[in-house]
C-alpha cells in the first residue's frame, strides 16, 4: 500500500503518540478489542503499589485469554486454516517446507498433550533450547497453550551459562534436539552440553523430549527422562488439548538478558499486554496484514525472535518465515534476496550487523540486481545502532524505507521507530541517524545530571541520594528513560528477583525506567541513540560519545563496519580506539596509514581535537554476540589488558584470539596514542 508524505504520517504518529499519554486506560482498551478474550475485567490499567509492588502498575487485571489461541486457533475458526503459518527454510541444510495454520493447530495441541502426559501445568517452567527450525516455534505456542512459561535459549549456548538459567529458573522439563547445524556442515551437539549444565546447575529437570535431526542423531535413555520427539508425538497422535484459559498478567515467558551487567537476568512478559502490544506493532509499526509474509532474519532466542518471528505476525494471521542460516556464505550476500523473492515478503527485520555482513561482502549492492524484490515495502533494523551511510545505501538501492527502531529485551516491542501506518495510508518519514519518534505508549525523556540543588524531585529535576538529574534541552546528549507507566507487553518484573528488578531500572531515576543507553531528542521529537551509558568516555574532561565517532568512521567509503571504545589513559582518562573492518577488495586501494589519518581527520574535523582521535586498528571481523551486538565491553578489557570472562553469548570466540594477536603486535603504537 502506497503512503503518503512522511510530515503527514509523522503527525499522524504524533496524535497517536499524544492519545496514548494522556488517556493510557482509554487508549489501549480500543486496542484491546483486536484481542479474543474469555473474560473482560473492568480496569485496563490499575496502579496499586501495596498489591503489585513497585512500580506498581497492572494492564488488563481480571481479564483473562490465552495467547496460543489468539496466534492460532481464532485464525482456523475463522475459516483461514488453509493460510500458511510458516515457512521453514534452511540455507544450510538445503530443506525447506510450510504449515498451514490449520496443520499448526494440530502440532501445537499434539505437543501440547504431550507436555501434558509430562504432568505440565499452568505456571510450571520448561527451557526450549533449539535450532531455528519449525518445532521451536511449535514448542512455545505448546507451553503457551497450557500456561506454562518457556524461556528459549539460543542453541549451542555454553554449559556454563546455560547452566546458570537452569538453576534460576528450575525447568521441569526441556524441550530439544540433537544438534545445530552452521555454514559448511559444522554440527554443533547439543545433548552433551546440555548434560554438563545440568550437573554445573545441580537441578535435573523430571524429562528431556529431543528431536532427532538426521545430521547428528542420539542415543536416548528413557530410564534417565529422555524421550524421543517424535516417538512422544506418535503416542498422543488423537490427542486434543484446549488452550487453558488464563489471567492477562500471567507470564507467558521467562527470557535471560546479560544486559549492561553481564548478570543474566530473567525478564518476564506477561498473556494479555504482551498480545495486544504485538498485534498493534504489526498493524502500525510494520504495516502488516493477515497472509502477508514477514521475513524476520533473527534467531527466536533473541527477543526479536520472539516478536517477529513467532508470536507477532501469528497474532495478526500473517505468515512468518523462520529462517536457518547466515546474511553471507550460505552461498554468498545474496541469501536474503533470495528468501525474500522466493517467499514474496513484504519486510526484512534484522540486525545492522546482519546488513553490515551483506555491505562487506558486496559493497556496492550487485546481487540485489538478480531478484526480483518488488514485494518489500520495509527493512527493519534492530538490536544497536546502524550507520548512516549503511541505512543510506538500502534505502537508495532498493527505494523503501530503512527503518531503524529502538527497543530492548525489557520492552519487548519497540519504543521508537517511524510507523507504516496503511490502514490511513500514512507512513512517518525516516530520518538518518535516528532510531525514530517515539512510539504511543512511550513518553521517552532524555535525563542529564546536574549540580547543586534542594533535593527537590518534579518533572524537570529529578532527585536520588546520589545525583540530581534534569530533563536535558533538544539535542542534548543524556541518559534515555521512559515515563512511568510502561505500555502494556512490557517486564513486569525479574524471575524470582523482583528487588533486582525496582534496583536496576527504576531506582535511579524514580518514575522512569532507566534503559541504561544514552542520546538525544530532537527538536521535533525524534529519538537518536548513541549506545549503552557505558560508551560515553571522558577524555580529558571532555564527556564524548563513541557511538558519534562510530557514525563518523562508519562513513568512510572503505568502511564496512566498525566499533569504537574508551581505552584508559593515565593522562586523559580514556582515548578512542577505533576497529574498523574493510569492504571486501578495500585493503588493496588503501596507501599504508591511509584509513588512519583519513578518519582522524573526519573526526577531528566534525568532533574537534578534543575527541583525541589518533589510532585505529583494521580487523577481519569483529566479536559479536549471537544477536549481532559488538562486544564493546571486551574489546575495552583487551585494549586495558584487563582479564574478562568470555561472554557466554559471543557468536565466534576465536575472533577474540586476532584481537589479542593484533594488541600483542600493537602495544608500543598504542602507547604512542596515549601520550
Amino acid at each position: 500500500m502506497l503512503a503518503t508524505s512522511g510530515s503527514r504520517g509523522w503527525a499522524y504518529q504524533q496524535e497517536l503518540h499524544r492519545e496514548s499519554l494522556a488517556d493510557p486506560s482509554g487508549f489501549w482498551r480500543k486496542q484491546a478489542e483486536a484481542i479474543d478474550w474469555y473474560e473482560k475485567g473492568e480496569d485496563v490499567l490499575v496502579h496499586d503499589e501495596a498489591k503489585y509492588g513497585q512500580p506498581g502498575y497492572s494492564w488488563y487485571p481480571g481479564w483473562k485469554m490465552n495467547t496460543c489461541y489468539n496466534a492460532v486457533d481464532r485464525h482456523v475458526l475463522a475459516g483461514n486454516g488453509e493460510r500458511t503459518a510458516l515457512i521453514y527454510d534452511s540455507s544450510v541444510t538445503g530443506n525447506k517446507s510450510r504449515v498451514s495454520y490449520g496443520e499448526l493447530l494440530e502440532k501445537v495441541s499434539t505437543l501440547a498433550a504431550v507436555l501434558k502426559s509430562q504432568g505440565i501445568k499452568e505456571g510450571d517452567t520448561i527451557i526450549i533450547y533449539m535450532p531455528m527450525v519449525i518445532e521451536t516455534v511449535v514448542a512455545m505456542l505448546a507451553c503457551a497453550r497450557l500456561g506454562a512459561v518457556h524461556s528459549v535459549v539460543f542453541g549451542g549456548f555454553p554449559p556454563k551459562e546455560l547452566a546458570k538459567r537452569i538453576k534460576d529458573c528450575k525447568p521441569r522439563l526441556i524441550l530439544t534436539a540433537t544438534c545445530g547445524i552452521e555454514p559448511k556442515n559444522r554440527i554443533i551437539r547439543y545433548k552433551p552440553i546440555l548434560d554438563a549444565a545440568i550437573v554445573i546447575a545441580g537441578h535435573q529437570p523430571q524429562a528431556m523430549i529431543i528431536l532427532q535431526r538426521p545430521q547428528q542423531p542420539e542415543s536416548l535413555n528413557p530410564d534417565k527422562g529422555e524421550y524421543d520427539w517424535s516417538q512422544e508425538l506418535l503416542k498422543q497422535r488423537n490427542a486434543k488439548v484446549d488452550p487453558v484459559q488464563l489471567s492477562a498478567s500471567s507470564p507467558l515467558y521467562l527470557l535471560y538478558t546479560s544486559g549492561s551487567t553481564g548478570v543474566p537476568k530473567g525478564v518476564v512478559r506477561d498473556n494479555g499486554g504482551h498480545a495486544v502490544a504485538l498485534h498493534w506493532t504489526m498493524k502500525y509499526i510494520v504495516g502488516l496484514w493477515p497472509g502477508d509474509v514477514l521475513f524476520s532474519a533473527v534467531d527466536v532466542a533473541w527477543v526479536a525472535g520472539h516478536s517477529f518471528a513467532a508470536y507477532g505476525p501469528l497474532l495478526v494471521g500473517a505468515t512468518t518465515i523462520i529462517y536457518e542460516g547466515k546474511p553471507t556464505g550460505t552461498p554468498d550476500a545474496g541469501a536474503f534476496w533470495r528468501v525474500i523473492q522466493e517467499y514474496k515478503a513484504v519486510s526484512l527485520f534484522t540486525a545492522p550487523t546482519a546488513i553490515r555482513a551483506i555491505k562487506r561482502e558486496d559493497p556496492e549492492g550487485k546481487l540485489i540486481k538478480k531478484y526480483n524484490l518488488g514485494t518489500l515495502r520495509n527493512i527493519f533494523l534492530v538490536g544497536e545502532r546502524a550507520d548512516p551511510d549503511t541505512v543510506d545505501m538500502y534505502a537508495r538501492l532498493l527505494n523503501i524505507p530503512v527503518r531503524e527502531n529502538w527497543w530492548q529485551t525489557e520492552t519487548g516491542w519497540p519504543m521508537t521507530v517511524a510507523c507504516e501506518m496503511p490502514e490511513k495510508s500514512l507512513s512517518s518519514e525516516t530520518r538518518l541517524g535516528s532510531a525514530g519518534p517515539p512510539i504511543p505508549g512511550y513518553d521517552i525523556r532524555v535525563l542529564v545530571p546536574t549540580t547543586g540543588g534542594s533535593g527537590h524531585t518534579d518533572e524537570d529535576d529529578q532527585h536520588t541520594s546520589k545525583k540530581l538529574f534534569r530533563e536535558a534541552k533538544p539535542n542534548e546528549l543524556g541518559t534515555l528513560v521512559a515515563k512511568l507507566p510502561l505500555p502494556p507487553g512490557t517486564f513486569t518484573t525479574l524471575w524470582n528477583n523482583h528487588a533486582g528488578y525496582v534496583k536496576s531500572y527504576f531506582s535511579t531515576f524514580p518514575g522512569y525506567f532507566d534503559t541504561a543507553d544514552h542520546g538525544l531528542i530532537e527538536e521535533d521529537g525524534y529519538v537518536c541513540v548513541m549506545g549503552r551509558t557505558d560508551d560515553i568516555i571522558n577524555t580529558a574532561g571532555h564527556r564524548l560519545s563513541t557511538g558519534g565517532m562510530e557514525q563518523i568512521v562508519s562513513a568512510h567509503k572503505s568502511v564496512a563496519e566498525c566499533a569504537v571504545i574508551g581505552a584508559a589513559d593515565q593522562l586523559k582518562g580514556e582515548i578512542p580506539l577505533a576497529f574498523v573492518v574493510l569492504k571486501v577488495g578495500e585493503e588493496t586501494k588503501l596507501k599504508p596509514g591511509q584509513i588512519e589519518n583519513d578518519l582522524k581527520q573526519a573526526i577531528r574535523g566534525q568532533m574537534g581535537a578534543i575527541a583525541c582521535f589518533d589510532k585505529t586498528f583494521i580487523v577481519k571481523r569483529l566479536p559479536k554476540t549471537r544477536s549481532g551486538k559488538v562486544l564493546r565491553r571486551t574489546l575495552r578489557a583487551i585494549a586495558d589488558g584487563k582479564k574478562y570472562d568470555i561472554p557466554a553469548t559471543i557468536e565466534n570466540e576465536s575472533v577474540l584470539g586476532e584481537i589479542h594477536a593484533l594488541f600483542a603486535g600493537k602495544q608500543q603504537d598504542v602507547a604512542k596514542a596515549r601520550l
